[in-house]
């Protein structure tokens, strides 16, 4: 079957503008591309919706509420209307977090289509149960190929029982060239774009939802430490997002006499981005625990130092120790302060390792999305049609219930 002929379907819980970028790249190589998205909104992202001008189809099953919160029965039978109606060749499907991946799943063996499951877990991420992973397993073997991120994830994903030649990774990726883009012009007039979004001339970025998982608290323990040695030649802070945190992070900052050198200027969307990433020195990513962490993507792409928890999924593969940044263990909070003395303390060496971020990146370019997609078509249709025992299926059906 040539390309243009393959109807793919490409699923996420709700598409967002870096889904778009990745989307794109794959519907110029298959033309008939659709993009399943299982809700227009949620209480977690606070992206504009994205309708116009996309470059292929896009089917929302849930459009006035939130795919989480209806039943398995209303999941499996709005699934199954969209898979219906759109008829796919293939479909890639998000993980195993959610009702509308186990519904696509089932109506992919119903109907004897190939599969593909895009996951960037690690087995660091959480404890885990032996049980579970039973049944994960299970979940992971009704797949003809996968989608990952990097090293880490794919081990996971054949720990799991995946084998590893139908394995590919490139599932996290950012539209570089807009960062880069972005950053440039921001740059080209520089003291007025600080002057409008109130940015100091040094800074520190960080960029998350306010949750726990993103280890803010520690974060501004390290940066008060960083302060007290740096002196009068300390940045400032940025923290970008919003969350449920957010009142303690401001009392925690209160605490710490921090007010007039951290700013919260909240949520950003897409297209103002760039621009607090190019006015910053250097990016910080702190999480606990991160699947991978778009962001640093984002920051390497504007030409950025990167700090980054060794926690995170794309530590290992972006992350080149006293090249383009340095990785850290995130419970340490003298090690990140550090390294943001390390950072900070020679713009000469801030801006080497910054242009060192945007060679790095290159790497992990939409295009490379759009390569492992096709891989991944390529081994799905080699393996053909699975058949899937009556343990997976009942494992697949249990998965409903966690």
């Amino acid at each position: 079957m040539k390309k243009k002929d393959i109807k793919v379907v490409i699923s996420f819980r709700r598409i967002g503008p870096y889904h778009v970028a990745r989307i794109s790249a794959a519907a110029a190589l298959y033309p008939g591309l659709v993009a399943l998205e299982s809700t227009a909104t949620d209480s977690v992202y606070a992206w504009d919706t994205v309708e116009i001008g996309l470059p292929f189809k896009k089917h929302t099953i849930f459009r006035d509420k939130d795919s989480l919160l209806a039943t398995t029965k209303e999941v499996r039978t709005a699934v199954w209307s969209a898979l219906d109606e759109i008829r796919p060749d293939i479909v890639f499907i998000h993980g195993w977090s959610e009702k509308a991946a186990f519904a696509q799943l089932e109506w992919c063996i119903k109907n004897r289509v190939p599969r593909v499951v895009m996951s960037e877990s690690q087995e660091i991420d959480a404890s885990r149960n032996i049980v579970v992973e039973t049944v994960k397993s299970a979940y992971v073997r009704s797949f003809n190929a996968a989608l990952c991120g990097g090293a880490s994830h794919a081990q996971y994903l054949g720990k799991l029982g995946l084998p590893v030649d139908k394995v590919f990774s490139g599932y996290d990726v950012v539209d570089n060239d807009y960062y880069s883009a972005g950053a440039t012009r921001a740059l080209a007039d520089e003291v007025k774009n600080r002057e409008r979004l109130g940015l100091p001339e040094k800074y520190f970025l960080s960029s998350n939802r306010f949750t726990e998982k993103k280890n803010l608290f520690r974060l501004l323990e390290a940066y008060d430490t960083y302060r007290k040695k740096a002196g009068r030649d300390a940045w400032q802070l940025v923290l970008l997002g919003d969350g449920e945190l957010k009142q303690q992070i401001i009392e925690r900052v209160e605490q710490l006499g921090l007010r007039d050198h951290v700013l919260m200027p909240g949520f950003q969307q897409y297209d103002v981005l760039p621009a607090y990433y190019a006015l910053a020195g250097a990016f910080v990513h702190a999480s606990t625990t991160e699947q991978w962490g778009l962001v640093v993507n984002e920051a390497m792409a504007s030409g950025l130092p990167v700090l980054v928890s060794d926690r995170c999924g794309c530590a290992g593969e972006l992350v080149d120790e006293g090249v383009n940044g340095y990785s850290f263990d995130p419970y340490n909070v003298a090690q990140i302060a550090d390294q943001m003395s390390l950072v900070s303390s020679s713009l000469e060496h801030a801006s080497k390792l910054g242009e060192n971020s945007k060679k790095i990146i290159v790497n992990w370019s939409t295009a490379r999305f759009g390569q492992a997609v096709e891989c991944a078509v390529s081994a799905a249709f080699e393996t053909g049609n699975m058949d899937i025992g009556l343990l997976q299926k009942i494992a697949i059906k249990s998965m409903y219930l966690k």
